[in-house]
């Protein structure tokens, strides 16, 4: 049985679904506001396993920076000198000014486009909303320079939107007064201070106001970086661009806006959605639907040069490039299911991947032996070992590192031939397959219910997200290797590397031959989970929230919360979502999610696992 979903159809019911859960959590209005004290914290299913939520910032005075957007934030209230990431306080302000400019370039491109602009008029704003949004994630540009330049471009955009409101006949927002006077990069700085997180917050007044005013920025921050890998492969969408900046015109607003504010969080969630589903198309149009593939990840004799990141047009342009060099390309970290893709797997010096996640990037880019490039997210300052053959692209910076402005990686070639490369073939080789795409899983479909209906499958567990460095990431190579072996485990996301690896789970099949892993792709791919979960309800003729399914997600960075949000927007219930909630949420907030949703932390794996193969 084969089962093909329709992407227009799926997006129109989230669409829908978005709507109806906006009603449905018309709890939060005026008259039955979000209450101090709540009395039912936890759900009964998670009564006994707590998130761990932010302590109170109200002690901690003028700090040098105050950084809470990843999950990893210092003592899980924020990062007050130097980020846990590396970022200084310095290039912290920078992107406080920036992100502070997108939300009002948000309501200039609102007005622009109410007065009558077209797509073509809206092209340079819309650009510059994904790219700037994406410099400012997690682990993407530490550079303060070229920060600052994303912020004199978009100074100049919105006075070319307020041009484009007058000429038809518009009405320019009265904005308030914004004190960016002199765009040197030290002005530019002291004015990040000036809009900090704790200075917004106190303007608004209303902790749990802000909490979803935090949420809905960071979740729009990672559609942004979605809808920019879509414009590298040629798409745009102009209603996802209004709705994006209607949503960041809505988080320039200082209102206490407890309802709007929420509904401007699940926006986010079905934007993402449609984003990711453009991506889907995009990479599939561009590289040929991904199949089922083994990739090799063992060393191949010879020069080399290794591509981290996410974004596959720049890895197919340097295959294209190094055809003729004899030198061997490798992809790193998230770029792992390039290989699944037949319009990059037909070049045969596309050898294999060597590495894991990107916070083991300082030792594995030291022990690689040539030029290493990096697309997208995830960079970390380099070490002195290898700083001097790393190269950034697009939204990536880091002082000091090359930058590479275009696709043209002449040098970057000439130092691949300078460096020593493998010194030999590693024997045997070892392999791991990705591509399981929901192109190739719902062809399955019909052998995966029957084996659910049989016995030959007793549960599906999604395992995936955004890894990172703390040591209590380890529950998710736990609690994939003590899952029972009749599990079948979807995987997604860098976190994959938690457990992919592992020879406990090596090559291991189910009853009926299935692959016991299927790795499904990037978090880029996010997508094909939610294809495959709608298409097997529908088989099922139930609801997503009634399959043998179960959840558990590892989260860190904007990206991850958005997608998130796609899953609270579709009304997707008992996600395990670990190892810590966002400092940034409210224990007010989180009493909402946990209430509506039955969102509910990693604990205990023995127990989650007790919980989790009983429905819960």
């Amino acid at each position: 049985m084969i089962f093909r979903a329709s992407t227009t159809r799926l997006l129109s019911s989230l669409s829908h679904q978005a709507a109806q859960r906006t009603r449905h959590l018309s709890i939060l209005s005026s008259s039955t506001s979000i209450p101090s004290h709540p009395t039912n914290f936890f759900s009964p299913h998670a009564a006994s396993a707590t998130f761990r939520t932010s302590s109170t910032s109200a002690s901690i005075t003028n700090p040098a920076m105050f950084c809470r957007q990843c999950e990893q934030t210092q003592d899980h209230i924020a990062c007050r000198s130097v980020g846990i990431c590396g970022k200084s306080a310095e290039t912290s302000a920078m992107q406080d000014g920036l992100v502070h400019l997108l939300k009002r370039m948000g309501v200039m491109a609102t007005a622009a486009r109410g007065a009558g602009a077209n797509e073509k008029e809206m092209y340079q704003v819309n650009w510059w909303t994904l790219r700037s949004a994406f410099s400012t994630l997690t682990n993407v540009n530490f550079d303060e320079e070229r920060i600052a330049e994303f912020i004199r471009e978009g100074l100049t955009i919105q006075k070319k939107l307020e041009e484009l409101i007058q000429s038809k006949g518009g009405k320019v927002p009265n904005l308030d007064p914004v004190a960016i006077g002199d765009t040197d990069t030290a002005s530019l700085e002291e004015f990040g201070y000036t809009v900090s997180v704790p200075k917004l917050k106190d303007c608004m007044g209303n902790d749990d106001c802000f909490s979803l005013v935090e949420i809905g920025t960071y979740g729009a921050k990672g559609v942004c970086a979605y809808a920019a890998h879509c414009h590298q492969l040629g798409y745009m969408n102009e209603e996802v661009m209004a709705g994006l900046h209607e949503v960041f015109a809505k988080l320039a607003s200082n209102e206490a806006d407890m309802n709007g504010l929420l509904a401007n969080v699940l926006r986010v969630g079905e934007l993402n959605g449609k984003v990711l589903a453009m991506l889907d198309e995009a990479h599939a149009s561009n590289f040929g639907v991904p199949e089922p593939t083994q990739v090799k990840v063992t060393a191949t004799e010879g020069k080399a040069i290794l591509v981290s990141g996410h974004d596959l047009k720049d890895l197919e342009e340097l295959l294209k490039q190094t055809e003729s060099t004899s030198i061997n390309v490798y992809t790193h970290g998230e770029m792992l299911p390039a290989h699944s893709y037949p319009g990059l797997k037909k070049y045969p010096h596309l050898v294999g991947n060597y590495g894991t996640a990107w916070q083991a990037q300082k030792f594995e880019f030291s022990t690689f032996p040539g030029p290493v490039i990096v697309t997208t997210n995830c960079i970390l300052e380099p070490r002195r070992m290898y700083k001097d053959r790393i190269y950034s692209m697009n939204e990536v910076g880091v002082s000091g590192v090359k930058h590479l402005e275009s696709r043209d990686f002449s040098e970057v070639i000439a130092k691949a031939k300078e460096c020593k490369g493998f010194p030999k073939t590693i024997t045997p080789a070892q392999y791991h397959t990705v591509g399981f795409n929901h192109r190739a899983v719902l062809p399955l479909a019909g052998d995966v219910i029957e084996g659910v209906k049989k016995g030959d499958i007793s549960r599906i567990f999604l395992i995936g997200g955004c890894d990172g460095s703390q040591f209590d990431r380890n529950y998710f190579t736990e609690l994939a290797e003590e899952l029972p072996e009749d599990t079948l485990i979807l995987t997604l996301g860098c976190a994959k590397n938690r457990f992919i690896h592992s020879q406990k789970l090596l090559n291991q099949t189910l009853a009926n031959g299935m692959p016991r892993i299927m790795d499904m792709g990037q978090c880029n791919d996010s997508y094909s989970a939610i294809v495959v979960a709608t298409e097997l309800a529908k088989a099922l003729d139930c609801t997503v929230n009634d399959l043998p399914l179960s959840l558990c997600l590892s989260h860190l960075e904007q990206k991850a919360a958005a997608v998130l949000l796609t899953l609270l927007n579709m009304g997707v219930k008992n996600i395990r979502l670990g190892p810590s909630l966002p400092a940034y949420i409210t224990p007010n907030v989180l009493n909402v999610l946990v209430e509506n949703y039955n969102l509910m932390p990693t604990g205990n794996v023995h127990d989650d696992i007790k919980g989790m193969m009983a429905g819960r």
